[in-house]
């Protein structure tokens, strides 16, 4: 999806203007989710609301997070002053605390300008409310030019987060799409009278509060949807088929809401001349409430199983322990750093795993570190390689072998301790480390996998997910096969 407005966005907007913006914020975002997870959805908040709305900005401490985007702003200010909007740090901010609490990870498009105005009526008439039916949600979203798999991917959000008695109550007492059980647990904090227990809260994912995960849908089929414009997407209607697979598909899901909040970051932005860049938030009227039909990622706790940041994949269970070890399989099956493609490929083929899944495993190598002698060679004796890449790895690996054989260098210098798709970038470059990674970016068939998924994070993330279950799956002994061994590093006597 893209405007007029949105076709003049870039991901590189501040490459040369401001290259410390983005790390600055992250900086900023990664300390306040830290120091309160709760905030992640504060910030992911804003930045649907100032989506939606045209100039839905709010005054300083009048809204949660706001402090923080301030912070933001003002360390920003102080390395490239007023060249970063404040609309590009909120969808900055709003991808860095999605991910920070276990979501997946996307490019976000720069260059918005701040709006001069903020409305009221748009606020009340542009943001759905929690008792909205499907046609109604649909239309919202439509009118902002998101799709119905947008809209349906954006209210996963859900898989996180609190919301009011008075914002469910009508639900738990008047439908009767809802689990009888779900309801009557809900009623104890959250009585009939108007008025009584209002702000009373209920996570609105109950089956795993604090994991941004795919449980959202999963209640949906059990209809435990919290609020009613929840439930709505599975209630025999249009969208039944796209919980089913969300539901049943995390992967499939972590990508669909990656391209929705870039989808949702293009709606009719500022570019150019059409608005300042402020250098603080607007000090207007208050135009952002608690409307929690897609009151996004009231975070509780970051995900610490994934400190890393990347994918999530439900893995299949039952191995058995195998009671053999061959040095010369492992020899034999493992392909080295000076694999060429073929090799690659032939490899990864007689494991039955397909090109698709070995560019993906390969990218793996966005975090770790490799030893001088695996990649001596190619600093040396490879000519597609980057000439400053190379001459910026000789120093710690002498060309004569044996001399800082076991010196490291990283596999992805861009962004060493996170699990992204900067590797592939890295290709694009000709600066991937070993020669068993640059191949597959070297005029051969894998070179459009690595441009798809250079440029596509989302991608990346879900074929790796696909790829590990697959690798994981190659012949698994089960039912009495091999053991069960008491230490992993050794069979059972």
């Amino acid at each position: 999806m893209a405007s007029a407005a949105s076709a003049q966005l870039s991901s590189t907007f501040y490459d040369t203007s401001c290259p410390d913006a983005l790390s600055t914020i992250r900086r900023v975002v990664t300390a306040a989710v830290r120091s309160e997870p709760r905030m992640g959805a504060s910030l992911v908040r804003l930045h649907f609301h100032d989506c939606f709305v045209d100039g839905a900005t709010p005054n300083a401490g009048s809204i949660r997070g706001m402090n923080v985007i301030d912070n933001a702003k003002t360390q920003v200010e102080a390395v490239c002053k007023q060249t970063v909007s404040c609309a590009d740090i909120l969808a900055v901010a709003a991808r860095d605390s999605v991910f920070a609490l276990g979501g997946p990870f996307w490019t976000v498009p720069l260059g918005r300008r701040d709006s001069t105005t903020a409305s009221k009526t748009n606020a009340e008439n542009d943001l759905p409310p929690p008792s909205s039916d499907l046609q109604g949600l649909t239309d919202k979203f439509s009118n902002k030019g998101l799709s119905v798999t947008d809209m349906v991917a954006l209210s996963g959000a859900h898989t996180i987060g609190q919301s009011q008695c008075k914002n469910f109550r009508d639900r738990i007492y008047n439908d009767s799409n809802i689990d009888t059980a779900f309801a009557t647990s809900l009623k104890e904090n959250c009585p009939q009278p108007i008025g009584s227990g209002d702000s009373s809260l209920a996570p609105l994912d109950r089956t795993s509060p604090n994991a941004f995960d795919n449980a959202y849908y999963s209640n949906l089929l059990s209809q435990k949807g919290l609020l009613h414009s929840d439930q709505v997407l599975f209630n025999g209607g249009g969208t039944d088929n796209t919980v089913r697979s969300f539901a049943s598909n995390p992967a499939a899901f972590g990508s669909a809401f990656a391209t929705a909040m870039v989808n949702m970051g293009n709606i009719a932005p500022k570019d150019g001349d059409a608005g300042p860049d402020q250098a603080q938030l607007l000090q207007g009227e208050v135009v952002i409430w608690a409307s929690p039909t897609l009151v996004l990622l009231i975070m509780k706790k970051i995900r610490s199983r994934r400190p890393l940041g990347g994918s999530f994949w439900t893995v299949p269970l039952g191995r058995r322990d195998s009671t053999t070890a061959s040095k010369t399989n492992a020899e034999n099956d493992l392909p080295p750093p000076s694999s060429d493609l073929q090799g690659l490929t032939t490899m990864f083929s007689n494991k039955g795993l397909s090109v698709t899944d070995r560019v993906a495993l390969s990218g793996s190598h966005t975090i770790g570190q490799s030893q001088c002698k695996n990649f001596r060679d190619r600093i040396y004796n490879d000519t597609n390689i980057d000439t400053a890449f190379a001459t910026s790895l000789k120093a710690n690996c002498p060309q004569p072998t044996g001399s800082g054989d076991s010196s490291l260098a990283p596999l992805d210098r861009t962004s060493p301790n996170a699990f992204d798709n900067a590797y592939y970038s890295n290709l694009l470059s000709q600066k991937g480390l070993l020669h068993s990674d640059q191949v597959l970016f070297n005029s051969g068939g894998t070179d459009n996998t690595v441009g798809s998924f250079a440029s596509n994070p989302a991608a990346f993330g879900s074929a790796f997910a696909t790829a590990m279950v697959n690798m994981g799956n190659i012949a698994s002994k089960t039912g009495t096969q091999g053991q069960i061994r008491l230490s992993y590093s050794k069979v059972n006597a």
